[in-house]
């Protein structure tokens, strides 16, 4: 069917078990065997997973514990931030030989848009399939991708042909993928919005595709109307060089539970130090400090101050971090604690404009 909205060119670039095929890369040894990145200890967690593992059950986010229960061969090895940022960066100077509108979303995957690019090329699809080619011959490995009108369909068709695989999506398809697309897969339907499609009777593209923009403002407010636009293949969302998250932070998560604010300071003390670092680096500060701490039961707490000036200081974002610690008691013992920064401003923006860095969040094993 003819769109009334400009036809783009999209292609979303997935690298396979990103962090594990690294690992594997570099040490021949784990190559064909289940490695999951991360933490095996009774308190570690999964950062990544092989695909070797993946067979098992093993996923990201997964405790090592239940991980080595799924797969008793599991190999655990301490993630390498470093290494990965370095292939990273790789990868993504082979993109900006195709188009400078590149938009990466990770370390590990990014959109590109190729309507117009640099090679002259009308095919997306090639294109897609000469930046894997490179990419796995300069630098060792596997990408997946998917090609379409815009970017949450491209994202979407980046998962099916996995791993080391691409699909497209063409216009005259869209539709009909759509239609027969699970209603999880769709922008902004998390589990709980699910729930409640569920009820309504919604569980596919083409039962939303059904329904009439009065019904879906009436039961999803102003979201029934990206919902009633994006089942019609219409997302307007371009894909931008620069994105802008809007705060900068620092977290770890402790091999045994804190119960005394006294300890607790000793480590607040080394997460300000970090985030003081990579605030220099970004050349930025900020106003606001939030604290988040997780106890040991899991439940989550935040607790925030903005001040009426920019900070950056090791020494400032500690003192006030300590300060939002004392301001009421803790609910339990703490297995994580956190410092956020937000409100924030470039090294030479004007106070009211912001800038923003994404940091990686780190593991005290």
């Amino acid at each position: 069917m003819p769109f009334d909205f400009p036809i783009r060119k999209i292609i979303h670039v997935d690298m396979d078990a990103f962090y594990a095929s690294v690992e594997q890369l570099d040490n021949p040894e784990l190559e064909g065997k289940p490695v999951a990145v991360g933490g095996g200890a009774k308190r570690g967690v999964v950062a990544a997973a092989s695909y070797e593992a993946r067979k098992f059950g093993v996923r990201s986010a997964m405790s090592g514990v239940l991980a080595s229960k799924l797969c008793p061969d599991l190999i655990f090895v301490k993630p390498r931030f470093d290494r990965y940022k370095e292939i990273s960066l790789k990868i993504r100077s082979i993109f900006f030989d195709y188009t400078d509108k590149v938009e990466p979303l990770s370390l590990d995957e990014a959109y590109l848009d190729v309507t117009h690019n640099k090679t002259g090329n009308p095919s997306a699809s090639l294109i897609a399939r000469e930046i894997r080619e490179r990419i796995f011959r300069e630098v060792g490995l596997t990408a997946s991708a998917g090609i379409s009108i815009n970017k949450f369909i491209a994202k979407v068709a980046s998962d099916i042909d996995k791993p080391n695989g691409q699909k497209t999506i063409n216009p005259e398809d869209v539709i009909p993928f759509l239609e027969t697309l699970d209603i999880r897969k769709f922008y902004g339907v998390g589990k709980v919005t699910a729930e409640k499609m569920y009820h309504l009777g919604i569980f596919t593209g083409k039962d939303l595709k059904d329904k009439t923009p009065e019904f879906l403002e009436e039961h999803f407010g102003k979201s029934g109307i990206h919902y009633y636009e994006v089942v019609r293949g219409i997302h307007h969302s371009e894909v931008r060089s620069h994105r802008t998250p809007k705060s900068l932070g620092a977290e770890r998560t402790f091999s045994e539970n804190l119960s005394s604010e006294v300890f607790m300071k000793d480590r607040l003390g080394h997460i300000a130090e970090e985030l003081a670092r990579r605030v220099a680096q970004a050349g930025t500060s900020a106003r606001t400090v939030t604290l988040k701490i997780k106890y040991s039961d899991f439940t989550l707490q935040t607790r925030s101050r903005t001040l009426p000036y920019y900070i950056g200081a090791k020494d400032l974002i500690l003192d006030t971090a300590i300060e939002l610690l004392y301001q009421q008691p803790l609910e339990n013992s703490v297995r994580l604690l956190g410092i956020s920064l937000s409100n924030l401003k470039g090294k030479d923006a004007s106070p009211t404009e912001e800038k923003s860095v994404s940091v990686q969040l780190r593991f005290e094993l």
